[in-house]
């Protein structure tokens, strides 16, 4: 361990006589180990291992303790140790056949979890952090360079200059005038069709009228063929 490990402080939670086995509960502890705390947390609420909900409780224990006992602030906290240790073997038996017996391991484990602040720094809790200041510094500036841009004399102006480009385009109806003298000008020529049409049906009459000068002479000779075979 190097000077600055020795310094930073660190505060531990311990979970004993966890009724899991030791290499599952090493699984998911691995996966949290050097990370921050909100990184962890979102770690172990995503893995589906049944040993995540186990070290959940002792991360939250761990935080809880920094909060309340040390005045630190949890989400400025990173895991700087994660270890399971092995704990008692539990043995029980089942019978099986022929009169034998097979044994049942029932192991426990010790999780302990260590988090330390990320930069060695104990801020306590309300306390304005490092570089407050410049932050506002940096938000004050744009709102008096905002404020000074915009003017009511600027933007009665820029108002009036826009006006008469809205009043320009109104000159469409005039155009669309032509478009009405079009549609009075379709009947007409519509209508020329019209009357060739009413003329055409008088050579009809005519033929319909000599069809019957035509029949006439069949049906005398039909009913002079009728009487002479009679």
């Amino acid at each position: 361990m190097s000077v600055t490990d020795l310094e930073r402080p660190q505060v531990r939670a311990v979970a004993k006589w966890v009724r899991i086995s030791p290499r599952k509960a090493r699984l998911v502890v691995d996966h949290i180990r050097g990370r921050t705390v909100p990184e962890a947390r979102t770690v172990l609420a995503f893995t589906s291992r049944a040993a995540a909900r186990e070290v959940e409780k002792v991360l939250r224990s761990a935080v809880a303790n920094a909060e309340a006992n040390h005045e630190l602030i949890g989400d400025t906290l990173y895991v700087s140790e994660a270890h399971v240790d092995d704990g008692v073997t539990i043995k029980r038996w089942q019978p099986r056949a022929r009169g034998r017996v097979a044994r049942i391991k029932k192991r426990t484990c010790h999780i302990t979890i260590k988090l330390s602040p990320v930069d060695g720094v104990t801020p306590a809790r309300g306390a304005p952090g490092p570089g407050t200041d410049e932050v506002e510094e940096v938000v004050e500036a744009p709102a008096t360079e905002s404020a000074g841009a915009l003017t009511p004399e600027e933007q009665k102006a820029a108002a009036k200059t826009r006006r008469p480009r809205e009043v320009a385009p109104k000159a469409e109806p005039e155009a669309a005038e032509p478009e009405a003298e079009t549609e009075v000008a379709e009947p007409q020529a519509e209508a020329a069709p019209e009357t060739e049409a009413a003329a055409k049906p008088e050579p009809e009459a005519e033929e319909n009228k000599e069809k019957p000068k035509r029949r006439a002479p069949r049906v005398r000779r039909k009913k002079k063929e009728e009487e002479s075979e009679s």
